[in-house]
């Protein structure tokens, strides 16, 4: 059997033929482009293709893909593969031993979407993004006011049609600016780099709602109450395929929402979440989780019974919350089934003996 390791770099990548017959192996310098690794897989063939996950994986799966090559992504920021203790580290030995693991089936593998699903994932995680970079400029605006004794007032509003008026009749354009009057200026960037974030995020927020309402997934998930269209595309993007996940705790575990184990001995510690997988969705889940205290009444059964009415595990019950959420969309995306509301739990009748 052929093996070939590739170590994928944005020049240059390192190609390994590697035999498992007789564990000999051979290396290429191939240029990182489609028609250079087109060529290079051709040259000879190949049982299996084995890379890391990266940047570029996405289209080096592709054109396996299209070649009919079986390809596997691989996930090397796992123990077993770390370098921590080792002095001589390269290139040769990294695609080496990528192809010796992947002979003896001892690599954790990656799941990675089709081209399209990618490219509608990234545009999500995206969006995400500008939110956070709107966020900093509003900070930024805010400090800035602090600093001149100008101090905003906090809340909604205040970066509402009336506050942002206000702020625009304190700026300056920089050019018009002296020595003294510099903040003026630099508001009026930081005002027009927020104009520019909040028509940018207007614009995809359409395009995103347009893609949403056309895939029956997303609509599907919106029937959960208290989850809204940037929830349900963000999950269905990073599930993408439910039946990959055997049950609820894989998917839990897939979004890092479950508990670190440490066991030795008659030890056996569970310690805080894992934060493995997408901190976007681990995020935007927890948000939905404080919002279902008001809409969802099953989560708020959830949340209740484990906080026990104790502020202390408030966050942990959130975080179980959250979750529960991941693990209800995604029994809806297996079975293909809308949210049905389960009746609330009937309170057992208290009969009293009475001695005859």
């Amino acid at each position: 059997m052929v093996i070939l390791a590739i170590d994928l770099a944005k020049a240059k990548s390192l190609f390994c033929w590697y035999l498992t017959s007789d564990q000999t192996h051979v290396f290429k310098s191939v240029p990182s482009t489609p028609a250079a690794f087109h060529d290079a897989l051709v040259e000879q063939k190949v049982e299996r293709v084995v890379i890391e996950v990266c940047d570029m994986a996405g289209w080096v799966k592709d054109l396996c893909q299209t070649l009919g090559i079986p390809i596997q992504v691989v996930n090397v920021n796992v123990e077993g593969w770390r370098w921590k203790h080792v002095k001589d580290k390269t290139d040769k030995k990294d695609a080496l031993k990528l192809g010796r693991l992947s002979a003896a089936n001892d690599l954790k593998l990656v799941h990675l979407s089709q081209r399209q699903a990618r490219h509608w994932k990234s545009l999500i995680l995206y969006r995400h993004k500008l939110i956070e970079r709107r966020t900093a400029i509003k900070n930024s605006i805010h400090a800035l006011l602090v600093s001149e004794g100008r101090a905003m007032k906090a809340g909604r509003d205040a970066f509402g049609a009336a506050s942002l008026s206000k702020l625009r009749e304190l700026a300056r354009p920089i050019e018009q600016c002296g020595k003294d009057d510099l903040w003026a200026g630099h508001l009026s960037m930081e005002l027009d780099s927020l104009d520019r974030l909040m028509e940018q995020t207007e614009s995809l927020d359409k395009k995103l709602d347009e893609l949403g309402e056309a895939d029956a997934r997303v609509i599907r998930l919106q029937t959960i109450p208290g989850v809204g269209p940037r929830l349900s595309e963000l999950v269905v993007a990073v599930i993408d395929d439910p039946r990959r996940f055997k049950n609820a705790r894989e998917v839990g575990a897939y979004a890092g929402l479950t508990p670190r184990r440490y066991q030795s001995g008659q030890m056996d510690r569970s310690g805080r979440i894992s934060k493995a997988g997408c901190g976007k969705l681990r995020k935007l889940l927890l948000e939905i989780a404080w919002g279902m205290l008001r809409y969802n009444p099953r989560g708020q059964r959830v949340f209740t019974r484990i906080s026990k009415g104790q502020k202390t595990r408030r966050k942990q019950a959130a975080v179980a919350l959250a979750r529960r959420v991941l693990s209800w969309c995604w029994a809806m995306l297996r079975d293909g089934t809308d949210w049905k509301e389960p009746a609330p739990p009937r309170r057992e009748a208290v009969t009293s003996i009475c001695s005859t």
